[in-house]
């Protein structure tokens, strides 16, 4: 039970104290396995558009933006670089100075290719009044990497990777963040040439942000031929949780105070029902590339939009049918045989259902958000994967689930994970109005018991951490899904500073 200075702090926060309550409560229960059919495969959930069909979809992507519609650009970009550079840190603290891992010697060997090398090397002349070569010989490694990270130099260590220099170009470099903008120019521009990018940020770095934009829109404007429009928000503090001991009771910090953390990127949610958006594209902030390999980014962007935006139109068109009684048998069939082969919706009750029921029910799995999402086919890469899962009322439904939310003791559903043929890349375009033009509202569509619980650390004690539904996992459980199978290409993340260095961040 909470007491009266607990349920206080609660309040001050802005927060629910039942929600509070109810989460406090998940540490106890935990939250349950989901119920997976099968995982999705080409064929069986993903589909694969063929040469032919991309131009077609390529052209109803176009003629869309010919009509007056809000496209958006959503960038979460919160998150700090510091997991980037773990093994830099590890250097530092080593009890060797000289570059001993195959990491470490790979970061050294290649350092003049990364893209923040000439300003690593402006700050290291400034602060040890040598260039990074002489430090090198002179084994000053530590130097080096110190002035990347801390403060005194660049501060990569604590800054947003939204923020660093990502990509070197002959005349200038380029930060991720003004690689977004690029990417947004080349297939969000809507019909009067205006480009809506916005981007989620911590509050301390929400001035930083600002400040870069300010300062580099007016090049890309004048480059790309587009009128910028960038916002930006901050994870709301409601969506906050609470930390609890291992015996799962209040964490205190010193005064007595309740430590709230972060709620993880499905509390992003939120900042997403605040969008005035018909189509917006979501796409974390390290996965971009120079231009020289936009190419085929931008191409299936291009497709993927117009695979939406057509699904959109049928949608919408069956509801509008349902809504004035326009409908006969073969056409309700038709919207079944849509639902199950296009949507990859099913429901083993469907046939049980009176005709009137069955209509509403067509008519409430169509009236929803809608969303599709790019799958690379798996080379073992980390996150989560393509499923075909039950749903609270038994349909089986298309969604994006994390190996956590899979029961592996259950031989039968850990073969159904380890046999997935794709992983997902969060590479997502979604439609958020429905066919009146109003925005749905999308906590409604968020599946509560899909969250999961983490163990992290303050001060050197353990804690539990609630994580919310992930943004694109439990948080969009209960919207339209289709997959759709995109090149291993257009995924090129930056999970170590190391990965600059493919050849795909050249």
């Amino acid at each position: 039970m909470l007491n009266e200075k607990e349920i206080e702090q609660i309040a001050n926060k802005g927060m629910d104290l039942k929600k509070v309550e109810a989460e406090l409560k998940r540490f106890t229960v935990g939250f349950p396995f989901l119920n997976i059919a099968d995982s999705a495969s080409v064929g069986n959930g993903i589909k694969v558009i063929s040469k032919e069909e991309q131009v077609t979809y390529m052209e109803a992507w176009s003629s869309y933006l010919t009509e007056e519609h809000t496209i958006i650009k959503f960038v979460p970009a919160s998150g700090a670089a510091s997991r980037m550079f773990k093994n830099l840190f590890g250097f530092l603290a080593a009890d060797y100075d000289e570059p001993t891992s195959a990491f470490e010697k790979e970061f050294f060997s290649e350092i003049e290719r990364f893209g923040f090398y000439k300003a690593l090397n402006t700050i290291c002349i400034d602060n040890e009044g040598q260039a990074i070569p002489a430090l090198m010989k002179a084994g000053k490694y530590k130097d080096i990497v110190i002035n990347l990270l801390e403060e005194k130099g660049l501060n990569y260590g604590k800054l947003p990777k939204g923020l660093l220099l990502f990509h070197a170009y002959h005349d200038h470099t380029r930060t991720a963040m003004e690689e977004h903008l690029v990417e947004g120019a080349m297939y969000a521009k809507n019909v009067v040439g205006d480009v809506n990018i916005h981007f989620t940020v911590s509050p301390e770095h929400l001035e930083f942000f600002k400040a870069l934009v300010a300062k580099k829109i007016p090049c890309y404007e004048k480059t790309y031929g587009v009128k910028y429009q960038i916002t930006f928000s901050v994870q709301k503090k409601s969506t906050d949780t609470l930390a609890v001991t291992m015996d799962n009771k209040p964490f205190k910090l010193e005064n007595d105070r309740l430590l709230f953390r972060p709620g993880g990127h499905g509390a992003l949610i939120e900042n997403l029902n605040e969008l005035d958006g018909d189509v917006v594209f979501i796409k974390n902030i390290d996965n971009v590339v120079p231009d020289s390999f936009r190419c085929s980014t931008v191409i299936y962007k291009k497709v993927l939009a117009g695979v939406l935006v057509s699904l959109q139109r049928k949608l919408f068109d069956y509801i509008k049918l349902i809504d004035e009684g326009k409908y006969n048998h073969a056409k309700v069939e038709e919207m079944i045989h849509f639902l199950q082969d296009e949507l990859c919706v099913r429901n083993p009750e469907l046939k049980l259902l009176e005709d009137a029921e069955l209509v509403l029910y067509l008519k409430d799995k169509f009236n929803r958000p809608l969303r599709v999402c790019g799958m690379v086919k798996n080379v073992g890469e980390p996150g989560g994967g393509p499923f075909l899962a039950y749903s609270a009322d038994g349909t089986i439904s298309p969604q994006v689930l994390e190996s956590s939310q899979i029961d592996m003791s259950d031989e039968k559903k850990k073969k159904m994970f380890e046999q997935g043929t794709h992983f997902n890349p969060v590479d997502l375009i979604c439609a958020i109005k429905d066919y009146k033009g109003e925005p749905f509202d999308l906590p409604n569509y968020v599946d509560p018991e899909t969250g999961f619980i983490s163990l992290k650390s303050k001060d050197g004690k353990e804690l539990k951490a609630l994580e919310l539904p992930g943004l694109w996992n439990g948080a969009m459980s209960d919207w339209n899904t289709l997959f759709v199978e995109v090149p291993i290409e257009t995924f090129n993340p930056v999970k170590t500073v190391n990965d600059l260095l493919r050849d795909e961040h050249q």
